[in-house]
């Protein structure tokens, strides 16, 4: 601020400089006043671009360092948001608004609103340094003032609104993007290219005949603002000219006072130019302020209502009278109805058809989301008594598509503890039998993986995953079709590894081979969100007719002719 009044009051007062020069330099004829002149006019061009420096800079690092803590503060709360509110929202396009809209707003603190406050500040110093060279020549220029805030006014606020809605097209062009590159693959095999090309050409028109709007709109305000204020110098000009010929104001104060209108005007058009960005700034600001409202629906209890785990856990899980449907189907029932106790250190696994439910018992044991009726109880305690981060402290999850992420190998091994030393990463790595083609890459455990672990097999990413959970080191273990997607080599290699993994844990196995589950202590049979049988293998095969039909499906007449 103390740059930008100084570089606005240096500009100011090279209108004086400018009087001098015409009075004492060129009327007066005296090379030596012409000099002195001259050397002020030289000092102030000096001054006025030493605080132009400070003040670019100045402001441009406020920018940057604003965006960077908006980034941070959009990124912070999105990260702890439940993961109904994604299934809901397009994650690429929520992407658009951490990068595109933030860009759009760093642009505008940087630079945009530093040209505004100077304008302003020049405007108004402009006014009044030329009420006091000439009150009469003023009341012109003055005329325009409320024609020009009404244009301003009018079309601002249609700005505004195109811009918000610009910003929503951008973002629909990244979504699309994001979603066909990430795809490329399926695009290609099914050579539907010229769709995509073609249904990317109309959300691009879309994109472009909304901006097209806004920029009409602006240019609009742009013509309206310089018609009138230029206007208005232009008669200024024809009257103040006639007061020089008749000698009532000297040249140089006619200098001064066109040299000032210039100023008022310039200055009154670069607002109504900066309104329009203002106006598309605030349009992405909406964008983001509606992210940071976004309230966490998955979120600690009071102090006063938490319940505490024991310092060890041994996995004691009940589910009661359980009911949930998901936000997107409310409607439907995942899960309806269902009880069950999981006795600590045993392994219970949970068979079913397709949308059974099974994978969404472990979302609300994660408590990713929150049951609409009924309880989930851990060691005693509702988990919903629980801070979330102390609740899945308790848990290892290896999934059947596990994340990798961008970085080392040893990174994503020790993803959930990131303090773990390198022999506890190797270690852990040995165990899930993924050492040996660690120890093959190019620079083994520093390896980079690509996004999602590219470029390694279903099995290979599996064993990380298990090495990751066995890293951890949790008390629960649970498995969502760790091997259900592998080739017989791949799944006997952590068929190898997972009982290890499994050792001294009470472990919830979510499987569709029953193959891999019928050592299982006990197995719950899930339909249609209930629990419609418990059992061991060998009961459920003579007691169960879902679970029979399942097991003549995958072992065929052997297990049929032992159930009959």
């Amino acid at each position: 601020m103390l740059a930008l009044t100084f570089t606005a009051g240096i500009t100011l007062s090279l209108g004086q400089g400018l009087r001098l020069l015409v009075d004492q330099g060129f009327a007066t004829r005296s090379p030596e006043l012409l000099n002195q002149s001259v050397a002020l006019f030289a000092v102030l061009i000096l001054a006025l671009a030493i605080g132009t420096f400070a003040r670019f800079y100045l402001v441009s690092w406020i920018g940057e360092r604003v965006v960077a803590d908006i980034r941070s503060q959009v990124f912070n709360h999105l990260i702890e948001l439940h993961p109904g509110f994604y299934e809901s929202n397009r994650g690429l396009e929520i992407q658009s608004r951490l990068t595109a809209d933030t860009t759009v707003l760093q642009s505008v603190i940087g630079s945009t609103v530093s040209i505004a406050l100077r304008n302003a500040l020049m405007l108004l110093g402009g006014i009044i340094l030329l009420f006091i060279t000439n009150p009469k020549l003023t009341s012109i220029v003055m005329l325009a003032i409320p024609l020009v805030i009404a244009p301003i006014l009018f079309f601002g606020r249609r700005v505004r609104t195109l811009s918000r809605l610009s910003q929503d097209r951008v973002a629909d062009v990244g979504s699309y993007v994001g979603e066909i590159l990430g795809q490329i693959k399926t695009v290609q095999a099914y050579n539907h290219q010229a769709q995509d090309k073609q249904h990317f050409s109309g959300v691009v028109e879309e994109a472009f005949q909304v901006a097209r709007q806004r920029i009409r709109q602006r240019a609009w305000l742009t013509f309206v603002v310089i018609l009138l204020v230029l206007g208005a110098i232009g008669v200024m000009l024809w009257v103040g000219g006639m007061d020089v010929i008749a000698g009532r104001i000297t040249g140089g104060e006619l200098a001064a006072f066109v040299f000032y209108s210039l100023i008022v005007g310039v200055s009154a058009g670069a607002l109504s130019e900066v309104i329009g960005e203002l106006q598309r700034a605030a349009g992405a600001g909406a964008r983001i302020a509606e992210l940071l409202r976004t309230e966490r629906e998955i979120a600690a209890p009071p102090e006063s209502e938490r319940c505490e785990l024991p310092s060890e856990v041994p996995g004691n899980i009940a589910f009661e009278n359980l009911s949930f449907a998901y936000p997107g189907r409310p409607e439907v029932n995942a899960i309806d109805g269902f009880n069950l106790r999981v006795q600590p250190g045993e392994t219970l696994a949970l068979v079913g058809p397709s949308g059974a439910g099974k994978s969404t018992l472990l979302d609300l044991l994660l408590r990713f989301f929150d049951p609409s009726a009924g309880r989930i109880t851990l060691e005693g305690c509702d988990i919903r008594q629980l801070d979330p981060p102390d609740l899945r402290c308790c848990f290892a999850l290896v999934s059947q598509n596990p994340a990798l992420f961008h970085g080392t190998v040893a990174d994503n091994i020790r993803y959930g503890r990131p303090e773990a030393g390198m022999p506890e990463v190797i270690a852990a790595a040995r165990a899930a039998h993924a050492d040996e083609f660690i120890q093959q890459m190019p620079q083994g455990y520093d390896t980079h993986l690509g996004d999602a672990g590219l470029g390694l097999s279903g099995g290979q990413k599996q064993r990380l995953a298990i090495a990751r959970a066995l890293l951890t080191d949790a008390p629960i273990l649970l498995l969502d079709e760790a091997t259900s997607a592998l080739d017989a080599q791949s799944e006997h290699l952590i068929q190898q590894a997972l009982p290890q993994l499994m050792q001294g844990r009470t472990t919830l196995v979510i499987a569709h081979r029953l193959a891999t589950v019928q050592h299982a202590d006990r197995i719950a049979v899930i339909d249609g969100g209930k629990l419609v049988a418990l059992g061991t293998h060998s009961k459920l095969i003579e007691s169960n007719t879902l679970y029979a039909r399942l097991a003549h499906l995958q072992f065929g007449a052997a297990e049929s002719s032992k159930r009959n």
